[in-house]
């Protein structure tokens, strides 16, 4: 015979099930799978954007349309699975990769993302803005992955940003400016404006402030 489940219980499930925000507990400090599974969903997506400045080198009205409709899309069906309706996909996708810190709120990290990209393409040149997504795609997506997953010691005043993050941002910030721009010293004023900007405890705005000081680095540096 089964255990009455409590009142609390009962409400944990319909929430599970309207796609709506669980926390979770990782032990002793170390990552659970709960938390590992959110953070490889969150970086997917976020290395995905890697894909605009393909597309703007062929069209730069067509990469523009996509991310404006793309944010645009994405907040109409985040209030609406906040209002409790369940939209198929979008639901999912978002209970996967929302944080603890995102539990009942409305989870910013995907048109931050959107708009991390197309503001570098509005306000810089082809090169640089292209320099300045692939450092908010590789740079912050990848840096963030090793500081969670490898750890290791923490800096100081930026909340848990770990030496082997920025030291991975730092060296991927660098070959992704050096393979768009061509110049060393280029690259390396990328790399280093946005390590130190990546560093910052700016949670989900960093994709927008990374994007934009890495696409100004790579403007004056050429």
């Amino acid at each position: 015979m089964g255990t009455l489940k409590t009142a609390e219980q009962r409400q944990e499930d319909k929430k599970a099930r309207s796609g709506t925000i669980l926390p979770f507990v990782h032990p002793r400090g170390k990552l659970s799978e709960k938390e590992k599974s959110i953070e490889l969903t969150r970086k997917s997506i976020h290395l995905s954007i890697s894909l605009a400045p393909f597309i703007l080198s062929r069209s730069k009205s067509l990469i523009v349309a996509l991310l404006v409709s793309g944010c645009t899309a994405y907040a109409v069906f985040e209030t609406l699975r906040r209002q409790g309706l369940h939209v198929p996909l979008i639901s999912e996708l978002t209970s996967r990769a929302a944080r603890f810190r995102d539990s009942g709120k409305f989870v910013l990290g995907p048109i931050t993302l959107g708009i991390g990209a197309l503001l570098p393409i509005l306000l810089f040149d082809a090169p640089a803005a292209s320099v300045a997504i692939y450092v908010l795609a590789f740079g912050d997506g990848l840096s963030s992955l090793v500081g969670k997953f490898v750890g290791g010691p923490r800096m100081p005043f930026t909340k848990g940003k770990t030496v082997a993050g920025s030291f991975t941002c730092f060296a991927v910030s660098f070959l992704s400016a050096f393979a768009v721009l061509g110049k060393a010293g280029s690259a390396l004023i990328v790399a280093a404006v946005s390590t130190i900007v990546e560093a910052a405890p700016t949670k989900d705005w960093d994709n927008i402030i990374l994007p934009l000081a890495a696409g100004l680095a790579a403007a004056v540096a050429t």
